[in-house]
């Protein structure tokens, strides 16, 4: 099948959203995703940020659809057209649907451990408006720790139901999902019982704000100050890949993670004994340091080499001299 996004013709095959033949042609025609992830199935459809306005429904009915359609849920049809950064009409209702997601979203990105990794700080930079029209209190949640690794931050979460799919479809068992409904609607386990599975740790990184946060790494660092490395191992669960990104600090390894593609999406999953028992080097074997996208502020801080040159060459003099400075001060 053929369709045309943004001027853009690809030939795709029958079935495929309009989401993912963006994501083929690539680019900034790609529409953002919050709620759709494409190893989760029944992902998508939550959060609205993929709306595009379709042109031509087909060669067979050309006809444009009456309203903007939600990217992630809408299959191409043969000869179908569609805009998205070239559609005033989207980028001002992307606008909109930004502005509700930020209506109870708290702007702590200076204290939040997603920043710098968060979608929604990308979407609020790129369609966010200046002030706020929202006149009520936002709603508050207390912060609960589901496990002794994971801790909610639920006045962040935006509801995209990514983590519900994780401990649905990847875990044994699922002892979390919404609760409530309207804007009452949370995320939270059934009577306080704890997420605890060999899997639970990936949905923190299936969720694109901070509202899941790795207890082990929280306010340690920034992660534009870390280096990140690829690694692998062979982990003694069959259902775990063992390939992962190691986050160092220094020679610490500070956080592990699943491998991550350039839309914010785990390639594999990892269990949480990669990813919570795991922090020492000799643990892996380590492949090299991970391509970051320059658009990234991780990419401030990364190395294409594993141990970059010094940024001042060696001088044995200088080094001679400061040893007998420290041994002279020292004796003092």
């Amino acid at each position: 099948m053929k369709v045309t996004i943004d001027g853009f013709p690809i030939e795709v095959e029958a079935g495929t959203s309009i989401l993912n033949a963006a994501r083929l042609i690539g680019g900034d025609i790609v529409p953002p995703a919050m709620c759709y992830y494409s190893k989760l199935e029944g992902s998508g459809g939550k959060c609205r940020t993929c709306l595009v306005q379709v042109t031509k429904g087909s060669e067979k009915d050309p006809r444009p659809m009456p309203k903007l359609v939600a990217s992630c849920r809408t299959t191409v049809m043969d000869g179908m057209e569609v805009k998205n950064i070239t559609s005033p009409e989207v980028i001002e209702a992307r606008k909109g649907v930004v502005e509700m997601l930020l209506i109870n979203h708290p702007l702590d990105c200076p204290v939040c451990d997603q920043a710098g990794e968060c979608h929604l700080q990308d979407l609020g930079y790129e369609h966010g408006a200046a002030k706020t029209r929202y006149e009520f209190d936002r709603r508050t949640f207390e912060k609960i720790d589901i496990g002794d690794k994971i801790q909610l931050h639920m006045t962040r979460c935006i509801l995209c139901y990514r983590c519900v799919f994780v401990a649905d479809q990847i875990t044994d068992h699922r002892i979390h999902g919404i609760l409530n409904r309207g804007d009452h609607s949370e995320i939270s386990t059934y009577i306080q019982k704890a997420v605890d599975n060999d899997f639970s740790g990936n949905v923190i990184d299936v969720c694109p704000v901070g509202a899941l946060t790795d207890k082990t790494f929280r306010f340690k660092n920034r992660v534009w100050f870390t280096k990140p490395v690829e690694a692998h191992r062979e982990c003694e669960n069959p259902k775990c890949c063992g390939k992962v990104t190691l986050w160092y600090k220094g020679e610490d390894v500070i956080r592990v993670t699943a491998r991550k593609d350039e839309y914010g999406e785990a390639e594999e999953f990892i269990c949480n004994t990669c990813r919570f028992d795991k922090k020492k080097t000799n643990d892996w074997v380590i492949e090299g340091p991970r391509k970051i996208s320059h658009k990234s502020v991780i990419n401030s801080n990364h190395y294409d080499t594993l141990h970059p040159l010094p940024v001042v060459k060696t001088n044995p003099v200088l080094m001679e001299a400061n040893k007998e400075q420290f041994e002279r001060e020292t004796r003092l």
